[in-house]
């Protein structure tokens, strides 16, 4: 079987392409920041104490708010998903780093006296007190989670609940403790430290600005360059990178997960991936034949298309046997057939024989050739309570067999059944219907004998 694939050449952005864009990109950044940097290079030494100045007031700010957020963020992960790593980084943040208290301190030695200290020392109170909170939350979460408590550091061993939220059930425990920290009392608290840092660094920015008016008009000027530039990098970077997600990255992804899955693919993205998806597609049903054709063959009779022996092991495998028949059927005197006209005209009454079988038992029974003349009807959900029906259908078979309408010999079957109703060896129920088989054939072929589960030998 051969492969069609599609040709794509012009249809699709390729990856030659796109990498011919990235290099220009690449090249057009690199000019963009050589002119900044050429720019601002005379009056940088003017500017730097000033821009480090500020920078480090504000960094000094933004510290505290993160580290606020920070411990806000690890907090409530502890509550939602118990993990005691989250909290191990809450304690880490707030006893170990500190960044607050740094933030503080900084700003403490160089504007202790200055409102933008008073802001940043009411925004910090306010951090504390968020954290009583944050305790309060994370002991109902130790508890919820069924902890041990003398695990946990001593601010959570601490915190003593009261009558109320002792009694509530782990579940009730887990509710409260995320309730308040998505509560508006939790937000308000957190806006109160919000509004404070920022209005540390309008302060800052007040008390710094007589010697920012100080800056020259062509820092201005190259500043507002330096933002536009800025904005046209940010641009340029976000085409790339949205360029390679779109057509190379989302589709590899894609890929991997179907055809770990061995689905198709779709065929998207850069020209040479979706030349990789179509020939892959076509490979998968290229093989997904095959796989059908050699497992057919593999399991089917080449003669009489029924299921062989091994086809029937597979039955067997699969089926409940429970309430079931096994119908073995043996070719009367089938030998001789074979020696009087030949083995062709043998092969072609094992395929009358198969094809008679299935026009009557096709239906109900999952049919093999087991080898030779020997056949087996593997039938589900049947009980003894057929077999008068049963004997009737080989009579009819056997009727229809003799008359030899077709020009082949005529010929009769001799057919043992056993029944079984729970869970009988397999070996067993192919034993007793291989005597019923051999009573039929001691009494004169060309009829059926039964046996039951009961039946004692």
């Amino acid at each position: 079987m051969s492969l069609k694939i599609k040709n794509y050449k012009q249809d699709n952005l390729s990856l030659k392409k796109l990498n011919t864009y990235m290099v220009v990109a690449a090249i057009l950044i690199s000019l963009i920041l050589f002119f900044a940097m050429t720019r601002t290079a005379t009056m940088y030494d003017e500017v730097h104490t000033v821009t480090q100045e500020i920078k480090n007031y504000e960094t000094t700010a933004y510290n505290l708010q993160h580290a606020s957020d920070y411990l806000t963020e690890q907090i409530r992960l502890f509550v939602i998903t118990g993990d005691k790593k989250n909290l191990d980084s809450y304690f880490e943040e707030s006893n170990i780093t500190k960044r607050r208290d740094e933030a503080l301190e900084f700003l403490k030695i160089h504007h202790g006296e200055s409102p933008a200290f008073t802001e940043l020392q009411a925004a910090m109170n306010g951090s504390l007190v968020l954290m009583v909170m944050e305790y309060h939350a994370a002991r109902l979460a130790v508890d919820a989670n069924g902890y041990d408590l003398t695990e946990y550091p001593k601010e959570i061993q601490s915190v003593r609940l009261s009558d109320y939220e002792a009694a509530l059930s782990p579940q009730q425990k887990g509710e409260i403790a995320k309730k308040m920290l998505f509560n508006d009392e939790y937000k308000r608290q957190k806006d109160f430290i919000a509004n404070h840092t920022m209005n540390c660094l309008m302060q800052l920015e007040k008390e710094i600005w007589e010697e920012q008016s100080k800056v020259s008009s062509n820092l201005k000027k190259t500043m507002l360059i330096e933002h536009l530039l800025t904005v046209l990098l940010i641009a340029i970077l976000l085409g790339i990178v949205y360029l390679t997600s779109r057509l190379v990255i989302f589709p590899l992804r894609d890929y991997v997960n179907l055809i770990s899955e061995d689905e198709k693919l779709p065929v998207t993205g850069a020209e040479e991936l979706r030349f990789l998806a179509e020939t892959y597609n076509a490979m998968r049903e290229t093989n997904r034949l095959h796989r059908e054709q050699l497992t057919y063959e593999a399991t089917h009779d080449k003669l009489t298309k029924l299921y062989n022996r091994r086809g029937f092991e597979m039955l067997l495998d699969d089926l409940d046997l429970n309430n079931s028949a096994v119908i073995l059927v043996d070719l009367d005197k089938f030998k001789s057939i074979n020696d009087i006209y030949g083995h062709d005209t043998g092969d072609k009454v094992l395929v009358k024989v198969s094809r008679v079988l299935l026009d009557y038992f096709g239906d109900s029974g999952h049919i093999c050739r087991l080898g030779g003349d020997e056949f087996v009807i593997l039938m589900e959900n049947t009980t003894p309570a057929i077999q008068d029906q049963m004997k009737k259908t080989i009579d009819s078979i056997n009727q229809w067999l003799r008359a030899a309408h077709d020009g082949l010999p005529p010929l009769t079957i001799s057919v043992g059944v056993t029944f079984c109703s729970n869970n009988t060896d397999v070996l067993a129920l192919l034993k007793r219907a291989d005597e019923a088989l051999y009573d039929a054939k001691e009494h004169g072929r060309s009829s059926v004998r039964f046996d039951s589960p009961n039946a004692k030998k």
